[in-house]
């Protein structure tokens, strides 16, 4: 069994790495220990700036703090990220200004919060949004080779964080991991599966399920949904003739919009989008709610046989 551990404690990780940096402050918005902030504002705080439950104010005081030459990493709940939606576009995208946003706690799998909590449209809404860097990483050790990366971007970010704890993929692999680039973690010719954040591993176990049945798949992490790896997504749809999209996000204008939006300019195939449907989450166990929602590993292997049984 591979190790377990939630991706929030990547970003609390990578922040306590990035500290030699001068430049490099931290945001809070009351909610550092369950960001994983938190192990930052210990060791820094001369560098932590407290902004209480204003999430407004912390993406202006960002943007101050970017505009002065400071590399402001600023984190909440992704939920919670939405309320600046409008501080994010004007004063932070607009000036393309290097301000990093994490939202934690995103998608259904956050659990028993319930649906008042449960983010999954905020893959969508910064996608919509110029200039920014948009990802969502499946694990802790991927999601540290990420953050790690910002300082050099130059231009501001939204990266989504879960709750829960998930497989551990990467551990010795960090290398691999690049802003923009999608991982194939299995080779396959008859359909590919990309995925992102919590359903990778899902989309892993659905890969092994298929090869049971004389299916090959390919399984893709694609972490970055922008800038999106047009490039892979072309050679995969070439080699594999169809695509399964999975996510823990509206299957609206997120990954499996994005994958969409490129193949239909490119080199259109069948598809199928594994993701929430248009509805609210409920509250449940994380397990659980990935069941109600549609997005377990026989979801997916469902949703390849749909997929290849479409090719021409």
């Amino acid at each position: 069994m591979s190790r377990m551990a939630a991706t929030r404690d990547g970003y609390g990780d990578a922040l306590l790495a990035l500290a030699d940096n001068p430049k490099v402050v931290v945001l809070e918005a009351d909610l550092g220990k369950s960001t994983k902030s938190l192990y930052f504002r210990k060791a820094h705080p001369e560098r932590t700036i407290s902004c209480g439950i204003g999430e407004q104010n912390m993406l202006l005081v960002g943007a101050g703090l970017a505009s002065s030459g400071f590399i402001p990493f600023a984190s909440t709940f992704a939920i919670f990220t939405e309320r600046a939606f409008e501080q994010m576009r004007n004063g932070v995208a607009r000036p393309n200004l290097a301000v990093h946003v994490c939202g934690s706690h995103g998608g259904t799998h956050t659990g028993t919060d319930g649906s008042s909590a449960q983010s999954i449209e905020d893959l969508a809404i910064y996608r919509t949004l110029p200039n920014v860097v948009v990802m969502h990483p499946c694990d802790d050790v991927s999601t540290k080779a990420l953050t790690m990366q910002l300082p050099e971007l130059g231009g501001p970010s939204y990266m989504r964080t879960a709750r829960n704890k998930t497989p551990v993929l990467y551990d010795g692999r960090e290398n691999e991991i690049k802003i923009g680039k999608g991982v194939e973690l299995i080779e396959g010719k008859d359909v590919a599966i990309i995925a992102c954040g919590v359903l990778v591993h899902e989309a892993i176990a659905a890969a092994k399920t298929l090869e049971e049945a004389g299916v090959s798949a390919t399984v893709v992490d694609m972490h970055t949904l922008k800038p999106l790896d047009g490039e892979l997504i072309e050679s995969l749809a070439e080699k594999c003739g169809a695509v399964v999209t999975a996510e823990d996000h509206s299957i609206i204008g997120g990954l499996g919009g994005a994958v969409a939006e490129h193949l239909i300019s490119t080199r259109p195939v069948p598809m199928e989008r594994i993701g929430v449907q248009d509805r609210f989450g409920e509250s449940a166990g994380a397990e659980e709610m990935l069941e109600m929602m549609g997005l377990k590993s026989h979801h997916i292997v469902d949703a390849a046989k749909r997929a290849i049984a479409r090719k021409a």
